[in-house]
């Protein structure tokens, strides 16, 4: 039983402590008086009365009614009831009063007055039960008894109110006798049981009802809920869902459980009282134990600031001073809103639970939803009664909870029986065996305060049980069941529901209440009623003392708790199995593992060696390792099992292993099974000495967890306790037979509670003994786990401090024990320093720290499980010993496993080296571990290439892995990765722990920017300090003091790696060179650039004194060669004359001969039409450092002007030409973006008046005309008369080239659509691409158009090209593809549909952010195109994006972890994107006649990259192996592109990090090659080899920023290869130049080039491809591109394959893997084969070989013949006739063409989805287009005439016509003069010598001795000879030039 009200109190306006209209409240009367022992009286009331502040207001309010709840210091809640009305005050009155004379105010007379206030009182009762209703009324009937005037005194209301007593829960019959009034006379009872209508039994009646009556003629009914642990909440969760909705509700429940600050805020007092009792009411079984204010005071409201978990309600009020809170959840009930601050993480219920339980909250709060579609809905579909609703929603919550605890009971410890049950919960095993380790809700709810709690409560075995309890035990099968379908859900939900309602209302039909309330009068009248009278507090505690008296003198009531055993349902594991949520491992796994274990123990080793990796993947699944663990198991006879070496080693790697991916919690018990184990598996070292396998399992995690530890221990002592009590009970007890019949073993708990039921029962001196049984039974074992523990924690070699390594083991619970062990067989004993003579220090540190971490243990163990003091003072003592004593045995344990003879380890292979690579350090012993690519792990198929096992060396060039596989069955195999080391990226240490063994190394991740990533671990024999070491010299090698530090430099030199800088006299020689450049220009520019290009060794000493008047212009530019021009000048010394010819031929002479830009002239008259010319301004580099010293101008500017113009331009790099549209003359040019400060006077309109012409306007003049030269020299600007009016053109003119121009239209339209955006775009907004790509692609304002040109009805864009398709000729040397009409004087083409319009001549390609505030150019002769470029940060990011993507450095099954979703986030297609759709712009201007300027950022990055593009698309002669070379040569080295600096080679751009713009600008070849295979001389592999080397620097070509540079350091005109080193190439190009001449890989067999075709790529990235350079791997022999290294490998393959060879029948097939075999190599394709096969014929017979590249063109010329005759196009087989060609395009159209007989067929491909293998027919012989740069015959022709030459073995001597060439650098021979296909080739480059030689047999007759000579070169001896000896020894010297000059 308990009182209804503990205290009821009045609480008034205290008038005397007014600060400031601020009022206080004070305690004007309580009763009773004095506290109550039970339940003291809870202070701060006045406070929570008004909680908005104490305040007198001028109107009367009506009365209000709340219930605070107060929790005391003990936890207990106290409901504060508040009824508070309004007292009117007079305000003189309220000057009067003063201290002391509170009471007059009380008897002062009602007087109405105008200044009038009121102040409030409240009525409160206190009281320990929530009854807010039967409170209401209570509080409501004194204040109508006070209004009302009635007649019951209020002494007596009050007295009957607080002497009310009501069961808790029910209750028994009270004979009570009448309380008295005042006057002793009895009156009506005052407490009184109600006999309801429904008369049920007595017992029940009584529990659950109760009638009270305050003797004030009223009556009402108190139901007592039949079940108190049932939290009662009317109707307040149903209200909460209406006011917040459900996912706002569920947050806040989410948020409750995991410890959250909540906040609620309302206007209201009551509604937030109930919010807080609703969120409450969700929350059961759980009990919210943290801060709980209903209703927090103003005055409070610092709380808010509390750190620790809260549940508070504050007035809406005060919303203002929340805001600041930034960790608390608010829940505006009013408004409907809950807020989260950003930095609080809400952990919501794991799914499928998330949305079942959101899916039954909306069918009972919104039922008609699920019919709301139906054609016909049923009838009635409203939402049950508010009450009944609450408790629906209540069922749901308590439906969720048995799920998410179901089986708790199973992981329930129980580890004292008596006295008193002591339990703990398992939480690792529950989690685990749910599989929900990963689960962040139900982490945090298990680890918080309510859920310890619930254990604490809930987990006696033996007690009173409820509704949850049946719920998780009973009904677990029927919840599985119906999980998945929602309306059986619901049924159930309702079952619950009703159940819930009626513990609440247990008779719903008994409402008997009769209240009084104020009459309407009373209430309305507004004059000032009586003041609330002072009470008799005499006649009250009258009351009070007579009921108390009363109560004591009855006897006491004892309800009868109906105890019982509580249900634990079905275990665990069955829940789980059947839901399936188990990783199920193949029976064929376990099965493996089983065998394994059976060959070990059987000493079958070689089996079990086989076995062992796949029992080691095996392992990764939970089944095989819990498999493994039985397995052992059966091998342990009485707690030991005595091993031999070998297979204790097995066994101790299969426990690693299995130990590696147990996480430090052990969720599936795997470590807790092997504990045994591990003291259990042996090996004999010596006499009397014995390893056991703890010693070499220590390092894993789980061992220094504290958790692990406690819960292995409780779950022992519990199996202890329960055999304890399983012996003293009779043997029948022992089993239970469960409802099937069979028998199964009693659990602990269940043993437990019949313990605790008869426990009463039991005599004193056994409840003693049971005491001390269990307390012993529990000391013993935590003598055992002590000892247990030592095993684990101390480290094999004791002397060996690396357990402290981390921040000690004693100190922090998490830690990792990494200690050197020697676990497996002391392999590694001698590599550490044992002598160190601080061994007892050291070995006593890791003594103290174990030893702490033992006693922490012990002492949490025992006190909660209530171990006495004396023994754990035993314990303390005991723990050092046990550890020294363990100390002791380890020592002499590790003093014999040294003895043990090594493992035996695979032998470490040595790499091949390049030539002149040197090893910087030799092989160390690592462990190469998978990366995040799955191919090579067998993952994928395929076999388990890694991890392998090998050695890391380093060497001056590469980072070099090789080894082999660890998986024996793999072993054969050799696995090599390699890495130059100037490509290395990042470099960071990781720790690895290896499947085998239990040590976690060291290990090093390398990340290269070639796309290969390097995860070593070291073996345990690499000292730490090698491993440092390693690190350093790596980090030396990768970024040199200087860029003379780099492989490329330092390559065949011994000694000293990095050289200094050299000093500044060197340099001097730029003078001469500027002196002598015009002169000896000449010369060279006559020299074509064909076949190799002679570079001669600068002799920078010899100074010549010659003085040049370089002032006056001595250059000309003129179109055709001038042949006086090319006599040279005797005045200049040879040597300075090949210097200077190097740099005329270096600074891209030829390419612009070749493009008739100009050339190097003597004549001082200038022809007028001339519209460019080379300027020698720059040649001291002064202009403009990172330029060429020869550039391209317009032909009437002067020198002096462009010192001017350049400074207008980032890094004086002003606008300079470097190509011309051989059609329609339009240039391209390339400069950096404007200088700030230049941008707005460069556009300032020519005319515009100023007042002081200051410099930089003159500047701005300057730039003006400088542009308006450029346009000046276009012939279409020259010929309409240079004004771009309409009035030039007429209507003619107009409609022929409309009309010819329809087939153009669209492609320009669309283009600048692309790059522009629409008319109606937005300015700066992103425009889309043509087929709605996701285009952040080039953001671009739209440019402004003059009014003239926006009228024009012909303002769209005409082609150039006539009707007749015109074509421009130049009469340049070379230029094969144009067409034969005579030129005009200007270049242009005669014809007069060149006359038309044009929207500008001239376009500049600027940067957007740079082009801010410019004007248009009036006369619209130019025309700015602002696009947003690519940063090179942007790049630089990308590419790292891009490198994780390709190659992620670990494995992940997220879904935003995928290839594609990451390539997509790394944006480097979307770069690419940007940068073609510019070209593809910049190639459709120049198309259409006007020039552009791509005038960007510094104008060495973005501008380079577009720049060579557009020549790359627009000129077939780039598309050639010479004209790439040239292009790249001419673009990116001479331009300047910054390659050390971009590329971090040195240490001073170290910080600046690793930029590919090269990469990209290649990238960009790569989509467009993929897209016209047809059009490249070169193959997909040259782009490939080009990436590698650019980023590998081998080659010196890609080092350095500028010409400059190269000049400063010597290297520019350095000879082509040493002759000392002839292996050694300083040039890539010399490189692949050789490469090319001895076997066709870099050739593309498919070429077949249209006359002068402009390639037009698609660039949506849905047409750009990854390339697969960046995915690609061979792991047989590491990259692919350097050569000597596969030669190399393939002899010493052969060798040993010869060797191998014993006569046993060899297989001929080969298993080609993936990525492991360079595919192109084991599988060529045919035509490569067959060349090859050839050219082994060849050798075979003793034939020469012939040159790969005349045997091909000659198959050509033969087919070509063959197609002659048989005059129809057949199928050639010189084009690969595959059907990948089926997605390979040319813009215009693909043609089948016979040029001899001239048929053409021409098919239109304008979409992708071309026919299938287009097939095309003969045409001329590419071989006359790989040297279509040529000049004639005669000119390649040095030396020539008849040699008679001997044939290989047995063949006779034969005449042939010899040809020197000293431009191809070779030696052709012909079997007549008049023959055009040569017989073979000599190449000068392989001739070593050149002797006089002497007649052999079968010479010519009649010929003299000294006719004979020998050519000697590498591959065989040529017998020659010629007619006379006079002319042989002009041949010898001829030959010996050719090579000198070389």
């Amino acid at each position: 039983m308990a009182r209804l009200a503990n205290y009821f109190v009045v609480v008034g306006y205290d008038l005397d402590n007014r600060v400031e209209g601020e009022g206080q409240g004070r305690i004007l009367q309580r009763f009773p008086e004095k506290d109550w022992e039970d339940s003291p009286f809870p202070q701060g009331i006045e406070l929570f009365c008004q909680p908005s502040g104490w305040q007198l207001v001028p109107e009367r309010q009506a009365a209000s009614f709340f219930v605070a709840v107060l929790t005391d210091i003990n936890s207990e809640r106290h409901y504060c009831a508040c009824f508070t009305f309004w007292e009117g005050l007079d305000s003189p009155q309220l000057k009067k009063v003063d201290a002391g004379d509170a009471d007059e105010a009380d008897e002062e007379p009602a007087v109405v007055q105008h200044s009038k206030l009121f102040a409030p009182k409240s009525l409160v009762v206190v009281s320990r039960l929530d009854y807010t209703e039967a409170f209401r009324n209570c509080l409501g009937l004194i204040y109508t008894v006070h209004v009302d005037g009635l007649s019951t005194p209020l002494e007596t209301v009050i007295g009957n109110l607080l002497t009310c007593v009501i069961p808790v829960a029910g209750g028994s019959q009270i004979d009570e006798s009448p309380v008295c009034s005042l006057d002793k006379v009895p009156q009506s009872p005052a407490c009184d049981w109600l006999l309801a209508c429904l008369q049920p039994g007595p017992e029940e009646r009584e529990d659950s009802l109760r009638t009270i009556t305050l003797g004030a003629g009223d009556r009402q009914v108190i139901q007592t809920p039949i079940n108190d642990a049932l939290p009662v909440s009317g109707s307040s969760v149903a209200q909460l869902f209406r006011q917040l909705g459900i996912v706002n509700v569920l947050y806040l429940f989410c948020a409750a459980l995991t410890e959250h600050k909540i906040l609620f805020l309302s206007s209201s007092y009551q509604r937030l009282t109930d919010a807080c009792r609703g969120l409450l009411a969700i929350m059961f079984p759980l009990k919210y134990s943290f801060t709980y204010v209903p209703i927090l005071p103003g005055k409070l409201l610092e709380v808010l600031s509390t750190p620790t978990p809260f549940i508070i309600g504050v007035n809406s009020f005060f919303r203002s001073e929340t805001q600041e809170l930034l960790d608390v959840i608010i829940a505006d009930l009013d408004g409907g809103t809950v807020t989260i601050p950003e930095c609080v993480h809400i952990s919501l219920l794991p799914e499928p639970l998330l949305q079942q339980t959101q899916t039954a909250l909306s069918m009972v709060l919104d039922p008609e939803l699920e019919f709301s579609d139906q054609a016909f809905p049923p009838q009635s579909m409203n939402p049950s009664a508010l009450k009944i609703q609450d408790k629906e929603i209540r069922a749901v919550f308590l439906w969720l909870f048995a799920r998410l605890f179901q089986g708790y009971r199973w992981c329930l410890h129980i580890i004292r029986i008596h006295p008193e049950p002591v339990i703990r919960f398992h939480k690792a095993a529950f989690l685990g065996q749910r599989s929900l380790t990963e689960d962040d809700f139900l982490m945090k709810v298990l680890d918080g305060m309510a859920f310890a709690g619930f254990v604490s409560e809930r987990g006696p075995p033996y007690r009173a049980t409820d509704l949850f309890d049946d719920l998780v035990a009973n009904q677990v099968e029927r919840i599985r069941q119906e999980e998945a379908c929602p309306h059986k859900v619901m049924n159930h939900v309702k079952e619950l529901a009703e159940q819930l309602f009626k513990n609440e209302n247990p008779y719903p039909a008994v409402a008997m209440h009769k209240v009084q309330r104020p009459s309407e009068t009373s209430q309305s009248t507004d004059q000032s009623r009586t003041p609330f009278p002072v009470l008799d507090d005499v006649a009250v505690q009258l009351f009070i003392d007579h009921a108390v008296a009363k109560l004591k003198s009855s006897p006491p009531v004892v309800k009868a708790e109906l105890k019982s055993m509580v249900p634990s349902g079905p275990p665990l594991g069955d829940i789980v199995d059947r839901n399936g949520n188990v990783m199920a491992n193949s029976a064929r796994r376990l099965e493996v593992v089983r065998n394994c274990i059976t060959y070990i123990f059987d000493n079958k080793m070689l089996e079990a060696k086989k076995l062992m990796p796949a029992v080691l993947r095996a392992l990764k699944g939970r089944t095989a390792r819990v498999c493994l663990t039985q397995e052992l198991n059966q091998h342990v006879l009485q707690n030991r099992a005595v091993l031999d070496d070998q297979q204790f080693d097995y066994i101790v790697r299969m426990m690693n292993c299995t130990l590696q991916d147990c996480s430090h919690m052990d969720e599936h018990g795997i470590a807790a099974t092997l504990l045994p184990l591990v003291t259990a598996f042996c090996r004999k070292l010596g006499a009397g000495i014995t390893q056991f396998a703890y010693s070499c399992v220590q390092e894993h995690m789980v061992w220094t967890t504290m958790q692990f530890w406690e819960a292995m221990f409780y779950s022992d002592v519990q199996n202890h306790i329960k055999a304890l009590y399983m012996e003293t009970d009779d043997g029948n007890q022992q089993d239970q037979q469960d409802g099937s019949g069979n028998r199964r073993e009693i659990s602990a708990l269940e043993l437990a509670a019949e313990q605790n039921r008869l426990w009463p029962t039991l005599s004193k001196e056994m409840q003693t003994e049971r005491v001390q049984k269990e307390e012993s039974t529990v000391f013993s074992q935590a003598i055992h786990y002590a000892n247990r523990m030592s095993y684990l924690l101390l480290p094999l070699d004791t002397s060996k401090n690396r357990l402290l390594r981390s921040s000690g083991l004693g100190d922090v619970e998490s830690v990792s024990n990494s200690y050197v062990t020697n676990s497996i067989a002391g392999s590694m004993a001698e590599s550490y320093d044992t002598e160190s003579g601080f061994e007892d220090a050291e070995s006593s540190d890791v003594a103290n720290s174990v030893v702490r971490f033992i006693n922490r243990f012990v002492d949490k163990v025992c006190n909660e499980s209530g171990v006495t003091n004396e023994h754990l003072k035993a314990l303390h003592t005991m723990i050092p010993d046990i550890v020294q004593m363990h100390i002791e045995t380890l020592d002499a344990v590790h003093r014999e496993s040294k003895r043990l003879p090594p493992i035996q380890k695979p032998k470490l292979l040595r790499p091949t080296l390049l030539p002149g690579e040197e090893l910087v350090m030799d092989g160390m012993r690592v462990h190469l571990i998978p990366d995040g690519r799955d191919e090579a792990t067998g993952q994928m198929g395929g076999p388990p290439l890694l991890p392998a096992e090998g050695a890391i060396f380093l060497t001056t060039y590469r980072l070099i892995f090789k080894g082999t596989p660890s998986d024996a069955l793999v072993g054969e195999q050799i696995v090599t990765r390699s890495f130059p080391i100037a490509s290395l990226t990042k470099e960071k240490r990781i720790s690895v722990t290896l499947t085998m063994d239990q040590f976690v190394q060291e290990g090093l991740q390398l990340r290269s920017c070639t796309f290969q990533l390097m995860k070593i671990a070291f073996d345990e024999e690499v000292a730490s300090d090698l491993a440092e070491s390693f690190r350093k010299h790596l980090h030396k090698l990768r970024f040199p003091q200087h860029v003379q530090g780099t492989f490329a430099f330092t390559v065949g030199q011994t000694g000293k790696l990095v050289l200094e800088p050299k000093t500044k006299d060197k340099n001097q020689s730029l003078k001469t060179l500027s002196k002598n450049l015009v002169k000896n220009a000449k010369r060279t520019i006559s020299r074509q650039y064909v076949g190799r290009k002679k570079e001669v060794p600068a002799t920078w000493e010899n100074r010549s004194n010659f003085q040049s008047e370089l002032d006056e212009d001595e250059i000309s530019v003129s179109e055709e060669v001038d042949q006086s021009a090319l006599t040279l000048s005797s005045t200049i010394r040879s040597s300075d004359r090949q210097t200077m010819s190097n740099v005329v031929e270096r600074a891209c002479c030829r390419d612009y001969q070749r493009l008739g830009l100009g050339t190097l002239s003597n004549s001082l008259t200038r022809s007028k039409n001339e519209p460019f010319r080379i300027s020698t301004a720059n040649r001291m580099y002064t202009v403009c450092r990172s330029y060429p010293g020869l550039l391209i101008i317009p032909q009437n500017i002067p020198d002096s002007t462009i010192h001017r113009i350049c400074r207008c331009y980032r890094q004086n790099r002003f606008p300079v030409v470097c190509w011309r549209h051989s059609r329609t003359k339009a240039v391209l040019l390339r400069s950096a973006g404007l200088h700030a400060k230049g941008v707005v006077s460069f556009f300032k309109s020519p005319n515009a008046p100023t007042a002081v012409p200051s410099q930089a306007d003159s500047t701005s003049l300057e730039q003006e005309k400088y542009l308006q030269a450029i346009i000046s020299s276009m012939p279409s600007y020259s010929e309409s008369t240079g004004r771009n009016t309409l009035s030039g053109f007429t209507s003619t003119h107009m409609n022929t080239s409309e009309s010819s121009d329809k087939l153009r239209q669209p492609k320009i339209g669309d283009l600048m659509k692309q790059v522009l955006g629409n008319k109606e775009d937005v300015p700066g907004t992103f425009s889309r691409g043509a087929l709605g790509q996701k285009a952040k692609v080039i953001s671009l304002s739209q440019p402004k158009v003059s009014g003239k040109a926006r009228n024009s009805p012909r303002g769209k864009w005409g082609s150039i090209r006539g009707s007749g398709r015109l074509s421009a000729y130049n009469p340049d040397i070379g230029t094969r593809l144009a067409g034969k009409e005579s030129p005009q004087p200007n270049g242009g083409p005669n014809d007069p549909l060149f006359l038309r319009q044009q929207k500008a001549y001239l376009y500049i390609i600027g940067d957007k952010a740079q082009l801010k505030g410019g004007k248009q150019d009036s006369f619209q002769q130019w025309e700015v195109i602002p696009i947003e470029v690519c940063d090179v940060r942007q790049v630089k990011n990308s590419f790292k994006k891009l490198m994780k993507a390709c190659v992620p450095s670990s494995q992940t099954t997220e879904p935003n972890m995928s290839f594609l979703r990451l390539l997509e986030d790394s944006e480097w297609m979307t770069l690419l994107h940007r940068v073609l759709q510019v070209s593809v712009l910049v190639v459709e201007l120049l198309d259409t006649g006007s020039s552009v300027m791509v005038s960007l950022e510094d104008g060495w990055d973005v501008t380079t990259q577009v720049v060579s593009l557009v020549q790359l698309l627009s000129d077939p002669y780039y598309r050639t192996f010479d004209g790439f070379r040239l292009l790249v040569e001419k673009e990116w080295l001479s331009f300047g592109h910054r390659f050390s600096h971009r590329g971090a080679q040195t240490l001073g751009s170290q910080s600046s990090g690793f930029t590919p713009v090269f990469l990209q600008f290649l990238d960009c070849v790569h989509q467009i090659h993929l897209q016209f295979p047809m059009e490249f001389e070169f193959s997909q592999y040259y782009l490939k080899f080009l990436a590698y080397h650019y980023m590998s620097n081998r080659f010196r070509t890609f080092l350095l920023d500028s010409d400059y540079d190269r000049i400063e350091l010597g290297v520019l005109y350095e000879e082509k290869s040493d002759r000392r080193n002839p292996q050694v190439c300083k040039s890539v190009w010399d490189y692949i130049d050789r490469l090319n001449k001895k076997a066709p890989v870099f050739y593309n067999y498919m070429y077949s080039p249209e006359d002068e075709e402009v390639l037009r790529p698609y660039t949506f990235i849905s047409n750009l491809k990854v390339w697969d350079f960046y995915l690609e791997e061979t792991l047989s022999d590491g990259p692919p591109y350097d050569w000597e290294l596969r030669s190399r490998q393939e002899s010493l393959a052969e060798e040993t394959a010869e060797k191998a060879d014993t006569g046993a029948p060899k297989s001929q097939r080969h298993i080609v893997w993936p990525c492991y075999d360079n595919l192109s190599k084991v599988m060529p394709d045919a035509i490569t084969k067959l060349l090859q096969d050839l050219q082994n014929l060849e050798a075979e017979l003793g034939q020469t070989s012939e040159k790969w590249k005349d045997t091909w063109d000659k198959i050509k010329t033969t087919q070509r013949t063959e197609t002659k005759l048989e005059s129809k196009p057949s199928f050639s087989s010189s084009l690969l006739m595959s059907s990948n060609l089926s997605h390979q395009r040319r813009s215009q159209g693909v043609c089948l063409q016979d040029s001899r007989v001239g048929s053409s067929i021409k098919l239109g491909l304008d979409c992708e989805a071309s026919a299938t293998s287009t097939p095309v027919a003969g045409r001329p012989s590419t071989s006359t287009l790989y040297s279509q740069f040529q000049s004639t015959e005669s000119e390649n022709r040095s030396f020539e005439g008849i040699l008679y030459k001997r044939g290989a073995l047995l063949k006779p001597w034969k005449p042939r016509w010899f040809v020197l060439d000293k431009t191809k650098h070779e030696l052709r021979y012909y079997d007549s003069r008049q023959d055009k296909d040569c017989k073979g080739v000599i190449e000068l480059s392989d001739v070593e010598s050149v002797t006089v030689g002497t007649p052999t047999m079968g010479a010519p007759k009649n010929v003299e001795e000294k006719a004979f000579f020998d050519l000697k070169t590498s591959k065989r001896m040529y017998n020659l000879c010629a007619q006379e000896s006079s002319n042989a020894q002009l041949w010898m010297d001829s030959i010996q030039s050719s090579l000198s000059d070389a």
